[in-house]
């Protein structure tokens, strides 16, 4: 077996946190997407609740987060991503997992975040968390410990729970595609936190291959479940089926990427994405960086939109689940351009 080169480290371009004018809302101008079909507010409310009201029975975050929990719209977001879900039980799930995701992610891995993540150690946490959905099998002692242990943490407690009523309405392949989806997750948040400890800058095509690990894919893994049909395991694993998946999970990665560049800049100017990473192998300013980065959104938002067309045409299934694809891809845009609470675009235009 051959030993691969060893790649030094890249400089990062210039701190340029406090230089970049930021302004409110909309689409970044040049960005490939799709409309998205308008949000129903009452049924994004009525998802709110519900979620409030699980969040509030599991004790999973102090009444200071209320605002933080407002503030990032999860029933709209997941109305939004869900335009055609089944039924509002299915919806509210979506908004679990969701909610359950983003609390791991905050608390074990954000260290700006101030709720206790560290990127030092973070394998420890994660494998935790991949247990509260992929469950401890051993002596009836040791899975009384090992249960008494998830349920003494909030954010275990959360995918625990989201992942058991995600569990009561999906098919046994679907809820098993979801826990290998996660486990794909946690692989890139540790790569992530390996990168950013030892301040290693990676190649642009490095960074992308971590971000289909570390990117919104377990939510794109449930998409036929939530709106109340399987695509089966076996077409599911087929190699042409899996690009559309990833394609469509990348695109929608690098978009978060790019409306949270202000706010990551601001709270952790060293914060790896795709504006960052370009801006430092290519040796450019942050604003042609950005704009590279909108060119290569486009170009993977057009490969998945054109080999989902073809797919499509070869099955009524295939084409109903490119649908729900795109269905997510564009509602998630939606929701990144139009929740000013969370985001502001650079002003470079």
């Amino acid at each position: 077996m051959s030993t691969p080169t060893s790649v030094p480290s890249l400089p990062g371009p210039p701190n340029l946190a406090r230089t970049v004018r930021t302004r409110r809302g909309g689409a970044i101008p040049g960005l490939k997407y799709r409309q998205a079909a308008p949000a129903d507010p009452e049924k994004a409310a009525e998802i709110d609740r519900r979620l409030q009201a699980w969040a509030r029975g599991l004790e999973l975050f102090p009444a200071a987060w209320k605002g933080d929990f407002s503030g990032f719209q999860f029933g709209r977001a997941v109305v939004l991503q869900h335009p055609r879900a089944a039924d509002l039980d299915r919806l509210t799930v979506a908004g679990q997992l969701l909610l359950a995701e983003n609390l791991v992610d905050s608390c074990y891995c954000e260290e700006d975040e101030g709720r206790g993540g560290a990127r030092r150690g973070l394998g420890g946490p994660l494998i935790l968390a991949q247990s509260a959905i992929d469950p401890y099998h051993g002596t009836p002692a040791l899975e009384a410990e090992w249960r008494e242990g998830v349920q003494a943490d909030g954010p275990l407690r959360s995918y625990h729970w989201a992942m058991k009523d995600f569990a009561a309405f999906a098919t046994p392949s679907q809820s098993d595609r979801f826990v290998h989806d996660i486990a794909r997750l946690h692989l890139g948040y540790l790569a992530e936190a390996a990168w950013m400890e030892t301040r290693h800058v990676p190649r642009v095509w490095e960074y992308l291959v971590m971000r289909q690990f570390n990117n919104f894919r377990p939510c794109l893994s449930i998409v036929d479940a939530v709106d109340g049909y399987e695509l089966p395991e076996a077409v599911y694993a087929r190699p042409e089926i899996q690009r559309i998946t990833a394609l469509a999970c990348n695109a929608t990665t690098i978009v978060n990427d790019l409306y949270s560049f202000t706010k990551e800049l601001a709270s952790d100017p060293d914060h790896l994405n795709l504006p960052q990473v370009v801006a430092a192998n290519e040796r450019c300013g942050l604003k042609a960086a950005y704009l590279r980065a909108v060119d290569i959104h486009n170009e993977i938002m057009t490969a998945f939109e054109d080999e989902s067309a073809v797919l499509s045409a070869t099955s009524p299934l295939v084409e109903r689940y490119a649908r729900s694809l795109s269905d997510w891809v564009a509602g998630n845009h939606e929701w990144h351009a139009t929740n000013t609470h969370r985001y502001h675009l650079p002003d470079y235009w």
